[in-house]
């Protein structure tokens, strides 16, 4: 039998390496486009196809709703398929889905083909985590830091070009063209699939994982699920009506959309910033403390002066959910293994998701209820107040597994 010399063994792990680092890449630019490049036009869709309020927060709501089941059934998934595999085939399904929302002739199809799409990056949102552990494990930091970096910019570019590329060429144009980046990363993890040697690819079964019964007794991880619950709530919520609030206090389309751009690119400075803060801290408690009072902040802000200090309120926004990344890093900082860090990551994700899935929608409801935003603003901030508790457990040193 052939078998590869150490340096040819070296060069062919080296080239493997290289391929999942670009599919990482690549997922991960691509894992908030399909969300926030959609809901700055939820009024301009709505007045074309026909539905109000009510179903837009709908529509806010299925990100953490599917992100939510999605996440919570990928662990299944990856240890029948593998983490590769798996990534792949979640990212085809979102590439084949946003085409079809992009021909949506009717509501209900976009609510279907927005359900597809969106379950296949809660998905990717798993499987990324292990992923980085899996192949990068001695630059775990680094590599939190680049993915949480590119997953930023792509959340903060693509609203920025939805509004004006549905002025251009319409809304069918606009959020059609996500479904070609995502369609290329799907692409490259078939390709590192085909090339794994059989017994290469990351499958947690191979491994023993502590049971999600003894995970979910863990008080980190039921700190990192409160904590994230927390975190997502806000962020969708500000991602599906931040647009609206501004427009009811007479702002214009182009303003909330460049505002949901502004509040991603604060993203981007908390993912280099954060993932290194908390490998170097023993206990990162203090970061969620800091972030929770700039979140309060912006509410606040947004209540008391939607149009004066805009951007001001907006950035304390982007801030105070820099605690995400903070989430992401605990799940590889408090587990051992990429199996351990597969099952927290998808217990943490698909529950604190399906916790997070009632603020949109709730929102909404309680905008039509009261008739103005006030309400809907004071209850967000009020969320800090669990956050902080939760945060307590999930900054404690110690390991889940």
């Amino acid at each position: 039998m052939r078998t590869l010399s150490p340096d040819r063994t070296t060069a062919a792990r080296g080239r493997l390496t290289v391929l999942a680092g670009l599919a990482i890449a690549l997922t991960a630019i691509n894992l908030r486009t399909a969300v926030t490049g959609f809901t700055p036009l939820l009024e301009t869709i709505g007045a074309d196809l026909g539905f109000g309020v009510v179903l837009a927060g709908v529509l806010g709501t299925i990100p953490a709703a599917t992100f939510g089941v999605f996440g919570f059934l990928a662990p299944a998934v990856t240890r029948r398929f593998g983490l590769e595999r798996t990534a792949a085939a979640a990212l085809a399904l979102t590439a084949v889905s946003l085409l079809a929302r992009a021909a949506s002739p009717t509501p209900a199809l976009v609510v279907v083909s927005t359900v597809l799409a969106l379950g296949g990056i809660g998905a990717a949102n798993v499987v990324i985590v292990p992923l980085v552990k899996a192949w990068f494990a001695d630059r775990v930091a680094l590599w939190t830091s680049c993915y949480l970096l590119l997953l930023q910019t792509g959340q903060f570019v693509a609203p920025l070009l939805a509004v004006p590329v549905a002025q251009a060429a319409g809304w069918r144009l606009s959020v059609g063209i996500w479904a070609g980046p995502i369609a290329l990363a799907a692409v490259v993890w078939l390709v590192l699939t085909l090339r794994l040697p059989a017994d290469h690819h990351h499958t947690p079964a191979a491994t023993a994982t502590r049971p999600t019964s003894r995970i979910s007794r863990s008080g980190t991880v039921r700190g990192l699920v409160v904590l994230f619950a927390m975190m997502s709530l806000s962020n969708y919520a500000i991602i599906t009506w931040v647009p609206a609030v501004l427009t009811d206090a007479g702002g214009s389309a182009e303003l909330g959309g460049s505002m949901v751009g502004l509040y991603s690119a604060w993203g981007v400075l908390a993912a280099l910033v954060v993932p290194h803060v908390a490998t170097r801290m023993t206990n990162p408690f203090p970061v969620v403390v800091a972030c929770s009072v700039v979140l309060v902040g912006g509410y606040l802000g947004l209540l008391l002066s939607p149009l004066e200090g805009t951007a001001v309120w907006v950035c304390a926004l982007g801030i105070g959910v820099s605690t995400f990344p903070l989430c992401l890093t605990l799940v590889n900082r408090r587990t051992r293994t990429a199996q351990s860090a597969s099952a927290v990551s998808g217990f943490v994700q698909g529950i604190g998701y399906g916790l997070a899935c009632v603020g949109p929608v709730g929102l909404g409801l309680l905008r039509e209820a009261t008739g103005s935003w006030s309400v809907p603003l004071l209850v967000l901030a009020a969320t800090a107040v669990p956050g902080v508790v939760a945060g307590w457990f999930a900054c404690r040193p110690r390991f889940v597994d």
